[in-house]
C-alpha cells in the first residue's frame, strides 16, 4: 500500500458512519497493522465487506493501532495513531492527602512546606482506600454478639435511668490512684479510649502497669477483676520482672504480648476484661490496611478499631503514644489520634529528675485544668503530697549568699505551686543578659521598669535570671517575684525565708491583680509562711479573714515593694 492510501484510510475510518465508503476489495490490510480486539482465526486478513461486523453489545468497540519495527529488528512497538477507546478512560483516582507529621494538619495536596505550622520536609502522603474504611469495624465486631441493626435510637431520659453517677466511673484507691484519678476527672470511664503520651524513657508503661494493677484489685467491686496488658514491644518475661521490681501480683491481671488488633480482641473474648491496655499503638496493625505498623494508615485505624470495641463492649482501653513533647506542649507526630480518643495524657518529665507530671490536654468527661505530680522510685510511680517542695530549694538561714531568691506562688489547672526564682545581677558588663525558665520579652520590661519607674541603676549591670528546678513561668502572676529578685541581688539584700510574692506588675510600676488570689494565699498560709507580698486591691478583696498568723502586705508599686521588704529593723 501506498503512503498516500495509508493516510487516507486513517483520516477517514473514524468516520465512516458520516461518510459511508466503500472500501474496494482489492485494498488488503498489510501485517503491520493489527486489530485492539484479536480477529477470529476463521477470519480472513483483508477486508472483504464494505460494512464491517457489527459488534457485541456490552463490549468495546473496534478500532485500530499501527506498529513500527524497532531498529534493532526486535520487538514491534505501538506508535499509537488509533488506541482502544476503553483503554483511554481514565480510572477514578483514590483520594489522596498530605499530612503534617508535626501538628497533624492535612491538605489535598503537596506544598513543599506545611501550611499550619510552615514546617519544612514533613508532608507524609497517605491514601484514603474505600476498602480500608470498612476494616476496623470489621476487626471490633468480629467476635461481638451485638450487631449493629440491633442497635435503635434511646431517649435521653432513657440513656442514665438507672445508672448511680457516683459509682459509675472505675475508681483508683490510695495516694497514687487519687493523683491518677484527679487528672482523669474523678476516676476511668467505661467504654472510654485514652491515650497516654510523652517522651520515650519518662514511664508511660509504668503508670499504665500500675493503673492496671489497682483495677485488677477490684477494691470497688470486692472482688479481683480481670485487666489485659497487651504490649508489642516487650515479652511477658520483661513485663513480668517489671512488675516484680514493683512488687506488682494479682491472679487477675494478665499479660501478652502481640501486635495484630484482631488477634488481640479475639484472645481476649474468653477474659471478657474490666479494662485493654495497649502498650504501644505504633506496634499493632490491622490485615486490610496498606502500610506498616507505625504508619499514618495502619495507627488511625488500629484507634478506630479499639474505640469502637471500646464502645460496644463497654470496657475502657488505655493506649501508650511514643513521641518527644514539644517546647508548646503537644506530642511531636500526626495528630489524628488525638481527634478520635477520649482523653488525651501528657506525661512530662526533666531527664535528670526523678518528679513527672501528669496533665490532661483534652478530657470529654471532665476538665483539662487538672494535674498530677508524681516521683519516679525504685517501686514505681509515687504521688507527691507536697508538689511545692520539688520547686523550693532547701531553706537556709538568712546570710548573704541568699541575695537574689524569691518565691512565686503561680497556679498550673486547680494546683497551686511555690516556686523559687533567681537572679543575679553583675556589675561590670553592659547589657549582659540570660534567661531561663522566663520570657524574655517579660524579663526585659520588668527590668526596664524597674529602671525606670523604681529609679535602679541597672544599665551597667548584667542581669541572669533563673527558675528552679526547670519549670516555665508562664504566667504574669510571677512578676512581683522576678523584681524582687532583682531588687534583692542589686542592693545585696537577702530576702527572708518565709516570704512570698503574688502580682502582676504594670508598665507604670503598678501591682495588679492575679487570678484566684485567695487560693494562692491560702496555699502559701497552710505551707507557714510569715509574710506575703500583693497588690493593695488584693487586701481590699480579701477583707479580714486570717490566714493562720500570715501577714498579708499590700503594696500599690515597686516602690512601697523596696521600702516594704529591703529595709533594715
Amino acid at each position: 500500500m501506498q503512503g498516500s492510501d495509508m493516510r487516507a484510510l486513517r483520516i477517514f475510518y473514524p468516520y465512516k458512519h458520516l461518510l459511508n465508503p466503500s472500501l474496494p476489495k482489492s485494498l488488503s490490510i498489510p501485517r503491520h497493522v493489527h486489530s485492539v480486539i484479536p480477529l477470529a482465526a476463521e477470519q480472513s486478513s483483508t477486508l472483504s465487506d464494505p460494512e464491517p461486523e457489527p459488534e457485541p453489545t456490552g463490549t468495546a468497540p473496534r478500532v485500530w493501532s499501527t506498529y513500527s519495527n524497532d531498529r534493532n529488528g526486535g520487538q514491534k512497538k505501538p506508535t499509537g495513531v488509533l488506541v482502544d477507546i476503553a483503554r483511554s478512560k481514565k480510572k477514578g483516582k483514590e483520594k489522596v492527602s498530605w499530612v503534617c507529621a508535626d501538628c497533624g494538619h492535612s491538605d489535598g495536596q503537596w506544598w513543599g512546606l506545611c501550611r499550619q505550622c510552615n514546617a519544612v520536609g514533613t508532608l507524609k502522603r497517605f491514601s484514603d482506600g474505600e476498602s480500608e474504611a470498612s476494616v476496623s469495624e470489621a476487626a471490633s465486631r468480629s467476635w461481638l454478639s451485638q450487631q449493629t441493626g440491633d442497635v435503635r435510637p434511646l431517649r435521653l431520659t432513657d440513656v442514665n435511668r438507672g445508672i448511680n453517677q457516683l459509682k459509675w466511673r472505675i475508681p483508683l484507691y490510695g495516694p497514687f490512684g487519687e493523683e491518677v484519678s484527679r487528672v482523669l476527672g474523678g476516676g476511668l470511664v467505661p467504654g472510654s479510649l485514652v491515650l497516654v503520651g510523652g517522651d520515650p524513657g519518662v514511664g508511660k508503661s509504668t503508670l499504665l502497669l500500675q493503673i492496671a494493677a489497682l483495677i485488677a484489685e477490684g477494691h470497688d467491686l470486692g472482688r479481683p477483676a480481670p485487666v489485659v496488658y497487651v504490649s508489642g514491644e516487650e515479652s511477658v518475661e520483661q513485663i513480668g520482672n517489671r512488675a516484680d521490681r514493683m512488687t506488682i501480683g494479682g491472679d487477675e491481671l494478665f499479660l501478652y504480648s502481640g501486635t495484630n488488633v484482631e488477634d488481640i480482641l479475639n484472645k481476649i473474648q474468653p477474659l471478657s476484661p474490666r479494662v485493654l491496655i495497649v502498650d504501644s499503638i505504633q506496634t499493632v496493625y490491622l490485615n486490610g490496611v496498606a502500610g506498616s505498623a507505625g504508619g499514618i494508615s495502619q495507627v488511625k485505624e488500629c484507634t478506630s478499631a479499639l474505640l469502637c470495641f471500646a464502645k460496644k463492649t463497654n470496657i475502657p482501653v488505655l493506649l501508650v503514644r511514643i513521641g518527644h513533647v514539644t517546647k508548646s506542649g503537644e506530642i511531636a507526630g500526626p495528630r489524628v489520634l488525638e481527634h478520635i480518643v477520649d482523653v488525651v495524657l501528657y506525661m512530662e518529665g526533666e531527664r535528670y529528675s526523678s518528679h513527672r507530671l501528669l496533665r490532661s490536654v483534652k478530657n470529654r468527661f471532665g476538665s483539662t485544668d487538672e494535674l498530677g505530680v508524681l516521683e519516679m522510685s525504685q517501686s514505681g510511680l509515687q504521688a507527691v503530697l507536697n508538689p511545692s517542695e520539688m520547686f523550693l530549694s532547701e531553706q537556709y538561714s538568712d546570710s548573704d549568699f541568699l541575695a537574689g531568691l524569691a518565691v512565686a506562688v503561680i497556679m498550673d489547672g486547680s494546683r497551686t505551686f511555690l516556686i523559687e526564682i533567681q537572679a543575679l545581677c553583675a556589675s561590670g558588663s553592659i547589657d549582659s543578659r540570660q534567661v531561663n525558665g522566663i520570657q524574655a520579652s517579660r524579663a526585659d520590661m520588668i527590668i526596664s521598669v524597674l529602671k525606670k519607674q523604681a529609679g535602679l541603676k541597672l544599665q551597667e549591670h548584667a542581669i541572669f535570671l533563673n527558675v528552679v528546678s526547670g519549670v516555665k513561668l508562664t504566667e504574669t502572676a510571677g512578676d512581683l517575684a522576678i523584681a524582687a529578685a532583682i531588687c534583692s541581688s542589686f542592693l545585696e539584700f537577702p530576702i527572708p525565708n518565709s516570704t512570698a510574692f503574688i502580682g502582676e506588675v504594670g508598665l507604670g510600676g503598678e501591682l495588679r491583680m492575679v487570678p484566684r488570689m485567695e487560693k494562692r494565699v491560702n496555699t502559701v498560709a497552710k505551707l507557714g509562711y510569715k509574710i506575703c507580698i500583693v497588690p493593695q486591691s488584693a487586701v481590699e478583696s480579701l477583707g479580714s479573714q486570717g490566714f493562720e498568723g500570715m501577714e498579708v502586705i499590700g503594696c500599690r508599686n515597686l516602690k512601697e515593694v523596696i521600702n516594704s521588704v529591703f529595709r533594715t529593723h
